[in-house]
């Protein structure tokens, strides 16, 4: 019997030569990641085994990101866990605010994960890395701690499904974010519970790696185990220039078992949202008949905080005025992205046209800072949640779309397509 991308990742890491469904194994990690709010948790547990050093100084990442810039004195506290620790360790991968991105828009662009591995994160959307080709997946803090320790994790072999994605976008405003959007609305939050999300297909070559990022980070929206794409041409060239290390290109076999095979046509899909309070909850924009008018729109986050967001929604903005009682918030995913949302222009038309440019931070996705939403508020957001008090009060409510839709809808101050705008 042949095996699946995610198979083939775990046997390698398990030392096996084979692996199936339901196996429990014991794999190596590659990266060990953890952040603001997860981290201390990992540190105070990795206190409690007798070890001094983690496994490997090389691969155990720590990002402040949260609560980064500090929040509060709470955040700064859990902060200067992060950081002590990352000193008393001497970690070659901790970056401190000023250096800082959002995890998973940063680990990408600083070539710190890529194809083939097995990565671990005390944070759910862990597995955007899935876009490069590797097996990531969230876990528990408790975990993480144990995988500092021995450089290992106890896993459970998930079944996989296969997403075939087929034919090219007929609409221009398409994007990763709707890919996502649409599947998850198809098959439920919980539709791959455990499983692995396969994308394949013809229409792949018509998502960019920014897209296929954004669809693995929110595989676990859809109760997803992991989501994986395959290493093609535009993988090789994203990680040509940044990830150094030698890699392995894992292949599906033709054999391969699924539990379930899902079509997406780009040339049926249409800009989507996901209406409170489940990412499930989808419908195309061009099927809202009503104004559903909003508070505020934010940019960002580890879903679509990246230059390819950015830009779709400055080329929007441009030339264009908010409306008048909405607030626009867009955060870039990692300073890189910032310094080059400066050197083309993007800044100025955000702040012209009366939205605001924050340094990068979680912030508002996970309710924390920089844009809470007051009861009864409603915001259009490009984060990956829009759970009951997600963003803020709980009669507040938070509608999930792309940065097209995110940046038209602050313009007309109602959710809209880029076609009312234009």
């Amino acid at each position: 019997m042949g095996m699946t991308m995610t198979e083939k990742i775990l046997a390698a890491h398990a030392g096996l030569e084979s692996v199936k469904p339901g196996d429990l194994i014991n794999a190596k990690t590659d990266i060990v990641l953890s952040n603001d709010i997860t981290g201390p948790v990992a540190i105070r547990e990795f206190r409690k085994l007798e070890t001094e050093k983690v496994f490997d100084k090389d691969k155990v990442v720590m990002v402040p990101d949260h609560f980064a810039p500090n929040k509060d004195i709470q955040s700064a506290q859990q902060c200067k866990e992060l950081r002590e620790f990352a000193m008393e360790q001497n970690l070659t991968h901790y970056f401190e605010v000023g250096r800082m991105g959002v995890e998973h828009c940063l680990l990408p662009e600083q070539g710190i994960v890529g194809p083939g591995q097995l990565i671990i994160g005390a944070d759910s959307h862990t597995c955007t890395y899935g876009a490069l080709g590797a097996f990531s997946t969230g876990v528990g803090s408790t975990d993480v701690a144990a995988a500092m320790a021995t450089g290992e994790i106890w896993l459970r072999v998930p079944e996989s499904i296969k997403v075939i994605v087929k034919n090219k976008p007929k609409d221009p405003w398409v994007s990763g974010k709707d890919v996502i959007l649409y599947l998850i609305g198809k098959i439920g939050v919980d539709g791959a519970r455990y499983q692995a999300l396969e994308f394949t297909g013809d229409g792949l070559q018509y998502i960019t790696m920014d897209g296929r990022q954004t669809i693995a980070n929110m595989a676990i929206e859809a109760g997803a185990k992991n989501g994986i794409f395959p290493v093609d041409e535009l993988t090789k060239a994203y990680i040509k220039d940044r990830f150094k290390e030698d890699y392995t290109v894992y292949e599906s076999d033709s054999d391969a078992v699924y539990s379930m095979e899902v079509e997406i046509d780009l040339a049926d899909l249409t800009p989507q949202v996901a209406f409170p309070h489940l990412p499930s909850n989808t419908k195309s924009v061009y099927d809202i008949k009503e104004d559903i008018v909003i508070d505020q729109s934010v940019i960002g986050s580890c879903t679509n905080g990246r230059f390819e967001d950015m830009e779709i929604a400055a080329n929007i903005l441009k030339g264009k005025k908010v409306a008048p009682h909405v607030r626009l918030i867009v955060i870039p995913g990692t300073q890189e992205i910032y310094k080059e949302c400066i050197n083309k222009g993007i800044v100025d038309i955000v702040i012209d046209a009366g939205g605001v440019f924050s340094t990068p931070t979680c912030g508002p996705c996970l309710g924390g800072y920089m844009g809470i939403l007051a009861k009864g508020e409603r915001a259009v957001s490009t984060t990956n949640r829009n759970f009951v008090g997600r963003m803020g009060h709980v009669e507040s409510e938070v509608y999930l779309a792309s940065p097209a839709i995110a940046a038209a809808s602050a313009i007309t101050g109602k959710i809209s397509s880029p076609e009312e705008v234009k």
